[in-house]
């Protein structure tokens, strides 16, 4: 799946827009690579995405295209 999907689909970034342009500013890394919005995400990865002088690190658990509000907290662990 697409990076910038992955993030909206999760709900770690609220609109699939504003993923797309954390991922153009490089603000957002998988495995501690700068990555583009069309980077693909799978089970395994780690994603860094610094919001301003935050930084939340996330462990990719599952992909999946569509889920519920509430089973969004379970494709992604923080580290």
């Amino acid at each position: 799946m697409r990076l910038d999907k992955y993030l909206k689909v999760s709900r770690l970034i609220k609109r699939r827009t504003v993923a797309n342009e954390a991922c153009d500013a490089g603000r957002v890394m998988i495995n501690d690579k700068v990555a583009k919005a069309s980077a693909e995400v799978k089970a395994g990865d780690t994603i860094t995405i610094l919001f301003g002088n935050k930084e939340v690190k996330v462990e990719v658990l599952s992909v999946q295209e569509t889920v519920r509000k509430e089973e969004a907290k379970e494709m992604f662990q923080y580290l």
